[in-house]
């Protein structure tokens, strides 16, 4: 009897999974490019928003529970035009889909992991996701990372500083509003807040994933204006190396007034790195070196760095993931140009390439390294979490021999701990939580907090937060909503606390996805901005202990869209207004510079980018245009340094082995320089390149700046002149 009565209820219990069943069926297939070779890692979705699956090593993939009936299916990966194909499932039934994808060198990857702290396909992302891939890296020929991310859309670079959507402006290098990640670890000084771009190598970049909008609330203090994550190569099995070397030369000045040399700068550099992997586990090493004269006066600079990384997997779903790096650099400080009556201005009122003589001799040594372990399991379908520690190290040396005192100093510590949990309790949830914190410590006499320059001081800063984000999917929307807290003390004084909340929704359609956002901005202001005492620019730096921490909201509405194979766009609308936001006075009664707080300041403006193949698939353009009103609400002024239009145009050409390809960089003059007064004038930049691979061997040239164009985004910071560079890269 009770045997009958167990039968039943399994087939009570099994009834609607049969009939489920007998509502749907299976798409399977392969995805291969154009010459037949099998493409893995593409990911295969049933529009607009089905069932999912990633193709395997050999290209294959299976999508089951698939509706009966006429429905469309896509292919997309990084590299690659995406493919749609209409296919008609019948019910209880398979049917088979194969892809020949067509190569596009500047097609987005389908899945990221910074904007959630986790893995998700880009058109899930409630905010903004610029991405920068390794063919677009390689073709720019660049030295350091920042030269790639510079024309992503909405980044713009002011003297290596980042600004995503106006939100940095130029702060000499102190407390960005921007968050580095490498592989998803924070790696912004722990003295200054700044970004060493030249701590990873770019040949080991694989690529570069830039959060647009306020990422408090999963990122805490430092993403108060975004998120920029360097995600570095994988280790293949087997022994694989790579060997890149690079050469350039420097245009001289376009007059032959403002001539300061008698020869013509070069730079250089060699990259070499290597990899094994076998079993369950993985290791790899790099070392390299570069060199420039620079484009200016005193502005040689010299470059050293090594980093490995290693890979063990105790158990099938277990990965321990242990990396570091460390880079030395000693160059000569070329900046700021001079005006008539401090150098050798033969009757010019400015020398842009000349400095003044009471900076004659100045120098800077820099030394910066990062350790990192990370453990991830996938503990279940449904279940997967991560522990992770980290160290990060500046170290520099600024030496002034017509300046008293001759030397400033700081050595910095960053250390870093997180745990994070993401659990998946059906199809439709996702939730997120985790807990971080940080100490950082500095001992300088640059960042003391005193008003008499030289006097050493030691001072810490220690941060903890808890975090959660939880995402639901109700019908075709995907909803997310989250908060962090942040608890802050300084110098073990009182504690800070600060709760970052954060909303969003995604709509799929059948060519895009509407999304909108609205959280809650934080940034604490760096020990530099609190304590530091210098000089710069010329003028006497004043600290400013009671600096308070930045917040505000921010905001965006945003689509994308596929109007056609050839054509796919992505648009925002973006909001910021903030509360004691942070930029440098210039206090003019006492010629002094200080950190202070803005009492309100507002960011509003539009983030456009278009990618297009109009003509052939062989040849791509894009658009990226951002329109921005930054200002000042307490002293109805604009905010300083961030221009209202930024335009930026590109194309590639690509046949065979061979590609061709260019940028033009417009950028609107700045409205107000309250430090010099001097007249500002609009960027107009035009950049070449050409590219050949044959197997293991790739060649790249680029001329930077073609025009020669003299202009500054800083004050009195001349950027670079007309570059031809060239690499040769060798991959076995």
């Amino acid at each position: 009897m009770n045997a009958l009565r167990t039968a039943a209820l399994l087939l009570v219990a099994a009834a609607p999974l049969a009939a489920q069943r007998a509502m749907t069926g299976t798409v399977y297939g392969t995805a291969r490019d154009s010459g037949g070779v099998a493409v893995a890692g593409a990911q295969i979705r049933v529009l607009p928003a089905g069932a999912a699956a990633l193709t395997d090593s050999a290209g294959r993939y299976r999508l089951e529970g698939v509706s009966a009936g006429s429905v469309t299916v896509q292919a997309a990966r990084i590299g690659f035009y995406p493919r749609r194909l209409v296919v008609q499932v019948a019910a209880g039934d398979s049917v088979r889909a194969d892809f020949q994808l067509l190569a596009n060198p500047l097609f987005i990857p389908s899945v990221i992991v910074t904007a959630a702290k986790r893995s998700q396909l880009v058109d899930q992302a409630v905010t903004s996701v610029a991405l920068v891939g390794e063919q677009q890296i390689a073709r720019r020929a660049v030295t350091t990372i920042d030269e790639a991310v510079d024309k992503a859309p909405g980044v713009q670079m002011i003297a290596g500083q980042v600004n995503l959507r106006g939100s940095s402006g130029f702060v000499q290098g102190l407390g960005s509003r921007v968050l580095l990640l490498v592989d998803g670890v924070p790696a912004n000084q722990g003295d200054r807040g700044g970004i060493n771009w030249d701590l990873v190598p770019v040949d080991q970049i694989a690529r570069v994933e830039v959060v647009k909008g306020a990422g408090s609330a999963l990122y805490g203090s430092a993403a108060f204006g975004g998120v920029v994550n360097l995600i570095t190569r994988e280790l293949p099995p087997g022994f694989h190396a790579r060997l890149r070397a690079t050469g350039g030369v420097f245009a001289d000045p376009p007059h032959a007034v403002w001539g300061f040399r008698d020869y013509r700068g070069i730079q250089d550099g060699l990259d070499v790195a290597g990899s094994y992997g076998r079993g369950t586990v993985r290791a790899g090493l790099s070392a390299g070196a570069r060199h420039s004269d620079g484009y200016r006066q005193q502005d040689r600079a010299d470059h050293w760095q090594v980093t490995g990384r290693g890979e063990w997997r105790p158990a099938p779903a277990t990965l321990v993931n242990l990396s570091g790096a460390w880079a030395s650099d000693q160059y000569q400080v070329p900046e700021p140009w001079c005006v008539s009556g401090r150098c050798a201005d033969q009757g010019q009122a400015f020398q842009p390439f000349l400095i003044d003589t009471a900076n004659t001799g100045n120098r800077t040594r820099s030394d910066k390294g990062y350790f990192s372990a990370v453990v991830s399991r996938t503990a279940s379908e449904r279940t997967s979490w991560l522990v992770r520690g980290s160290w990060l190290r500046t170290d520099f040396t600024d030496r002034y021999p017509q300046r008293q005192p001759p030397t400033d100093f700081s050595i910095a510590n960053r250390l870093g701990a997180e745990g994070r949990v993401v659990s998946h309790p059906d199809s439709l949830h996702t939730v997120t939580v985790g807990v971080e914190l940080s100490h950082s410590s500095d001992e300088s006499n640059i960042f003391s907090g005193d008003s008499i320059l030289g006097t050493t001081r030691t001072h810490t800063e220690g941060a903890y937060a808890a975090y959660a984000e939880a995402e639901q999917v109700i019908g075709r929307l995907r909803v997310t909503i989250g908060a962090r807290t942040d608890f802050l003390t300084v110098d073990g004084g009182g504690i800070t606390a600060f709760l970052s909340p954060r909303a969003g929704a995604v709509w799929p359609t059948a060519t895009g996805s509407w999304r909108a956002s609205v959280g809650r901005a934080y940034r604490a202001p760096s020990l530099a901005e609190r304590f530091v005492t210098t000089y710069a620019l010329g003028f006497r730096v004043i600290p400013n202990p009671g600096l308070r921490s930045e917040d505000g909201w921010s905001a965006e509405v945003g689509r994308t869209w596929t109007a056609a194979a050839w054509l796919r766009g992505d648009a925002a609308v973006f909001f910021t207004r903030a509360r004691n936001l942070i930029e440098p006075v210039f206090i003019s009664q006492q010629a002094v510079i200080q950190f202070q707080n803005v009492q309100r300041a507002q960011l509003l403006g539009l983030d456009l980018s278009v990618v297009a193949s109009p003509l052939t698939p062989h040849l791509t353009t894009t658009l990226a245009y951002q329109l921005l009103d930054a200002r000042d609400l307490s002293s109805d002024s604009v905010l300083l340094y961030r221009p209202r239009h930024l335009l930026t145009l590109s194309a590639d050409y690509a046949w065979r082995s061979f590609g061709l390809g260019g940028d033009c960089r417009v950028s609107s003059p700045f409205e107000r320089d309250p430090l010099f007064g001097d007249r500002q004038v609009a960027g107009r930049v035009l950049d070449l390149r050409a590219g050949w691979t044959a197997g293991p061997w790739a060649v790249h040239a680029k001329v930077a700046n073609v025009l020669n164009y003299i202009y500054n985004l800083g004050p009195r910071i001349l950027e670079p002149v007309r570059t031809a560079t060239i690499t040769f890269t060798f991959s076995y």
